[in-house]
């Protein structure tokens, strides 16, 4: 019998991905293990580094393309999904890459470009960028407006430096990335693993307002899937309330979001608790387990942390909706996976 986690309907109530499988008992594949793609959700995927964390979220972002109705965005800050684009050369799957991505700079308000400039709001430079940013919707017109404000030259001065770094970012553009771009068919992959963590943060943020506002809007008709690896790193900055909003807001206008750490201590307690799926890899640091031990279901009998994987590959998975719990493998990639680290064997010199 086909398992579907995330779903208390049938098997063939609506389109659904292959994760896995179970083990027999002499370790071969058993019966499929299917999830639900046909409702949206909110997902953690969890798991030590080299344990199948990124290849789990590139195996969720294979069955999205192949999925109706769907749109999966991959956010990439670590530039492990680089094969998506060699993927889609040779036609094995469609997918588009954003290397150079851009967003509004209205997208974060005043308060946040404060934070993302480590300024505070009450010196002299902070209000000054507070004010612009209420009052301006392009960075030329925010570094003009701090520049010729009624203010102390130091204040003004700063308060410029400030926003022109923000400028060298290349990130922000008042036309940004429309949610047309993003939700299309195909595997759209937002690299932003050449960028440092500000301009990520604020990225990240603008994907995640355009996806959610275009479904309140009515503007995009397929349901976007957002799946960001790495996703601790954005919870200590502007990224953090657009995330927020998607995990406790995001399913009534249909946006699915799927966060992927090796710190689930360090992501707030709210993706944990409103994740309706978790899959979890194998982990051993003593916060992040003490996070999913806190986060436990009642109705998931025994210690969690006793039921972790232990070696690569393995999952397991927490199914909120029919309140159960399932061990299996993750099934193989279709591409190839660009997340394991190079080694030195591999590298042939000249002599």
């Amino acid at each position: 019998m086909t398992v579907v986690i995330g779903r208390e309907e049938p098997a063939d109530a609506g389109p659904t991905a292959t994760l896995g499988h179970y083990r027999a008992l002499d370790g071969s594949s058993s019966a499929a293990i299917e999830m639900d793609l046909d409702r949206p959700h909110a997902a953690v995927v969890v798991g030590k580094r080299g344990y199948g964390k990124s290849y789990t979220l590139g195996v969720l972002a294979e069955e999205l393309a192949s999925a109706d109705g769907l749109a999966p965005i991959v956010v990439d800050p670590m530039g492990t999904f680089a094969e998506f684009e060699s993927a889609s050369a040779c036609g094995q799957f469609r997918a588009s890459v954003i290397d150079e991505p851009a967003v509004a700079p209205s997208t974060l308000d005043p308060r946040s470009w404060c934070e993302l400039l480590g300024l505070d709001p009450e010196s002299g430079a902070g209000g000054l960028v507070w004010q612009a940013a209420r009052q301006h919707e392009t960075l030329e017109g925010m570094i003009g407006d701090v520049r010729e404000a009624e203010a102390p030259r130091s204040a003004r001065r700063a308060a410029a430096n400030h926003l022109g770094l923000a400028a060298d970012w290349t990130v922000f553009d008042p036309a940004g990335i429309d949610a047309s771009a993003l939700a299309g068919p195909e595997i759209t992959l937002v690299d932003v693993s050449g960028l440092t963590a500000a301009p990520q943060a604020a990225v990240v943020r603008g994907v995640a307002e355009a996806l959610y506002r275009s479904r309140v809007d009515e503007r995009v008709r397929r349901l976007p899937w957002l799946l960001v690896d790495e996703a601790h790193a954005f919870f200590d900055g502007v990224a953090a309330p657009a995330l927020e909003r998607l995990l406790t807001r995001g399913r009534a206008p249909g946006v699915s979001l799927v966060l992927a750490t090796q710190r689930p201590d360090v992501v707030p307690d709210v993706a944990v608790s409103q994740a309706d799926l978790l899959l979890a890899h194998r982990l051993t640091d003593e916060r992040g387990i003490a996070a999913l031990a806190a986060a436990q279901p009642t109705y998931l009998s025994g210690d969690l942390t006793e039921r972790l994987p232990t070696t690569p590959g393995e999952v397991l998975a927490v199914d909120d909706a029919t309140e159960s719990v399932h061990v299996g493998r993750v099934r193989e990639r279709r591409m190839d996976h660009g997340g394991a680290s190079p080694r030195a064997s591999e590298v042939s010199l000249e002599r």
